[in-house]
């Protein structure tokens, strides 16, 4: 994670590198990352990647869930910036890996920080990015395979959608939804409000609650549920 000064604004990079050993769904794409072209035989170097659109740092796209929903280069680039939300559920992720972002949590958290604004993009940190390294304990998942990581409770999704009219949600687990959600509740009311999904954040602990613009470097895939994602954050 990167953190510089440019200009007026602190930038901090929520990206983590693209690595073969890094956590992924078990049904998902295997990671390749190997030599294409070398110096030596090439006079030039390039690598071959493969890698599922979903893979480490990410944004996804409604058609993820929805058919007919927009994909990746149906969004134009001023859609890629937008202001952030941090919610910060770490105690309760601690004593609680199913945890869910609840309407009381929002309440809560405006309570103090005020109303979430429109057009935001809202990030629960659970803590989970201090997992990164260690797949296994990042997808956490039990002898039948269920993950168990935290996630936003489907309700709370649908108040932030109809009631403060937000573009999208993240967060530095593997999925919006808590890992044991199969039904995809947060995300699904997401998507059908048009908005996307950021995952797999780093450097949340850097971010204010409120006041920090995104910058999403998603890639424009022809009908693409979105690609890996460079995601930069502006701190004033």
């Amino acid at each position: 994670m990167r953190d510089t000064t440019g200009g007026h604004w602190r930038i901090v990079d929520l990206t983590h590198p693209l690595t073969t050993t890094m956590p992924r769904w078990v049904d998902d794409p295997a990671i390749e990352i190997q030599p294409w072209a070398r110096y030596d035989q090439h006079g030039y170097f390039i690598q071959q990647l493969t890698l599922g659109e979903h893979t480490g740092t990410h944004w996804a796209t409604p058609n993820t869930l929805i058919a007919g929903g927009r994909s990746a280069e149906q969004f134009n680039a001023q859609e890629l910036v937008m202001p952030a939300v941090v919610i910060d559920v770490r105690t309760q992720a601690s004593h609680n890996p199913d945890y869910r972002l609840s309407l009381d949590d929002l309440c809560c958290w405006e309570s103090e920080h005020g109303p979430i604004p429109a057009q935001s993009l809202v990030i629960l940190f659970t803590g989970w990015q201090n997992r990164w390294n260690d797949p296994a304990a990042f997808l956490n998942a039990d002898a039948t395979g269920t993950y168990h990581f935290p996630g936003f409770a489907a309700d709370a999704v649908r108040f932030l959608v109809t009631e403060r009219h937000i573009v999208g949600l993240g967060t530095d687990t593997h999925g919006a939804d808590p890992g044991n959600d199969q039904d995809y509740g947060a995300s699904t009311a997401i998507y059908q409000a048009d908005g996307m999904v950021l995952e797999c954040l780093a450097g949340l602990d850097q971010l204010p609650p409120q006041g920090a613009m995104l910058i999403v470097g998603g890639l424009p895939i022809q009908g693409g549920s979105g690609s890996p994602a460079r995601v930069i954050a502006l701190i004033p």
